[in-house]
């Protein structure tokens, strides 16, 4: 690993969907095969050297905010004894992406980084593929110094795999389910809110996943990782981090109408968030 790409690059997690490659048209699915088998002799690339590829196309003059080919490369995961990829479409989430920046930013610090002409040769590139590829969506999404608490809904505590760390291999802490399991607690959880909350944003979130889910194969493979975070938070914070679990309590209570116990949940996932962001600001 050269002294580059050994610098981590914190702060972001991923909800990633894994497909069987019978999920992908020829010649694709070939491509993935021959793929994941390479990836399965001598190990792949991650999350990480993903998000240091796109960085680096930050610091060209002018900045380069998508890529000019798409990446051919993916995520490999086993599920059910069936080879499973997570294209990673960099292309496509960095216009993704570049759209919500220019909701999220303010506009002094979004024309420093990425100049107006930049942003404008995008949109139009943009719009030129999804003519193009009316259907296309991401595999990947992502999110900065926090974990959405609409994808805590997609699992259960016990698919929770935490790894330590510790001599030079970084923690781990990750959540997969099967699709159907993940669809199934996504319409459950709606069915519970609209019964005991009004519509909001926890709501509308969910829907959004949900729709998300449905576009793929029904035996895929979901993971929730909480990808370069473990690198800004505390040891101990990631072993007792428990969020699925607070989710999945919260949404319980209120289906049972104990709007007490809901309400301690939410607290004890609120005050958990609440210091991972109270980090972001101190950095």
């Amino acid at each position: 690993m050269s002294a580059v790409s050994s610098v981590l690059v914190p702060y972001a997690s991923y909800l990633r969907v894994y497909e069987p490659l019978a999920a992908f048209p020829e010649p694709e699915r070939a491509h993935w095969a021959r793929y994941a088998e390479r990836v399965l002799r001598g190990g792949g690339p991650t999350a990480q050297d993903e998000l240091r590829r796109s960085l680096a196309d930050l610091v060209p003059t002018p900045p380069v905010p998508v890529p000019v080919h798409e990446s051919a490369e993916a995520f490999v995961a086993e599920s059910a004894g069936a080879l499973c990829v997570c294209p990673w479409r960099t292309r496509l989430r960095s216009w993704l992406a570049l759209g919500e920046a220019q909701e999220l930013l303010p506009r002094s610090v979004l024309d420093a980084a990425l100049p107006p002409p930049v942003r404008r040769q995008a949109a139009a590139d943009h719009e030129r593929w999804r003519e193009r590829n009316p259907d296309a969506r991401p595999w990947i999404r992502s999110a900065v110094w926090q974990v959405p608490v609409r994808w805590f809904v997609l699992f259960a505590d016990e698919e929770r795999e935490y790894a330590p760390g510790g001599g030079g291999e970084a923690p781990v802490l990750r959540y997969r389910t099967p699709m159907v399991q993940a669809r199934r607690r996504v319409a459950r959880s709606l069915r519970t809110l609209r019964e005991s909350v009004d519509e909001g944003p926890l709501t509308e979130g969910l829907l959004d996943v949900g729709r998300w889910l449905e576009e793929f194969h029904p035996r895929s493979l979901v993971e929730l990782d909480y990808g370069g975070l473990v690198h800004a938070l505390p040891a101990e914070l990631l072993a007792g981090d428990r969020s699925a679990a607070d989710v999945a309590a919260g949404i319980a209570a209120l289906r049972d109408g104990d709007g007490a116990a809901a309400g301690a949940a939410y607290e004890r996932l609120a005050e958990r968030w609440r210091a991972v962001r109270h980090r972001q600001f101190a950095n």
